[in-house]
């Protein structure tokens, strides 16, 4: 019998930041741009590999998108046919021995260095603002879900409340959002 702060329904994951973590993975596709706008999202256990939310999160993209930048885990069967056939350009590193030769190995450098910079800094931005490097207040998928899908979609809000009202979309959103 888990103990009781244990949430049964989360899952074990190796992440390459953290070792060896319990709990829940959100799924994101989001801009790479000067501002950072999440235009997908899904939640699941931890233990849901990165490329099987893929297919269904590429299907809310904005269809004047062209590039999916994705780091390794992206670069499966799945997510190589559902970019080819919504006419998408799928970049992501190659599998095998660096240094890579081929032809697109600086193409592929730059879009890594973006989509690093983009999804990095919107993960710990998002973070900083709800509070949420530790554990989320909820238990079970639903109520996680909640919490955390609904934290994503408040931000989209505030976002498009600043940028309506002529405000900056970066500087003070998490003061911006404590104050709401």
């Amino acid at each position: 019998m888990p103990h009781t702060a244990i949430d049964t329904e989360a899952h074990w994951t190796k992440s390459g930041w953290h070792g060896w973590v319990y709990g829940w993975k959100l799924h994101l596709i989001t801009t790479v741009a000067a501002i950072w706008i999440p235009l997908a999202a899904e939640l699941t256990a931890a233990n849901v590999a990165d490329n099987e939310p893929a297919p269904g999160l590429l299907r809310e993209r904005p269809l004047a998108a062209r590039f999916v930048l994705g780091d390794r885990h992206y670069n499966r069967a799945n997510v190589r046919r559902a970019c080819q056939e919504a006419g998408l350009i799928l970049v992501t590193p190659r599998y095998g021995r660096y240094p890579h030769t081929d032809a697109g190995v600086e193409v592929r450098r730059i879009f890594h260095q973006l989509r690093s910079s983009a999804i990095e800094n919107f993960n710990e931005q998002f973070k900083g603002i709800f509070d949420s490097h530790g554990q989320v207040p909820t238990k079970g998928l639903i109520n996680t879900q909640r919490f955390v899908l609904g934290a994503v979609f408040v931000y989209q809000l505030a976002l498009r409340y600043r940028f309506e009202n002529g405000l900056d979309l970066r500087i003070g959103l998490k003061a911006f959002l404590k104050a709401a």
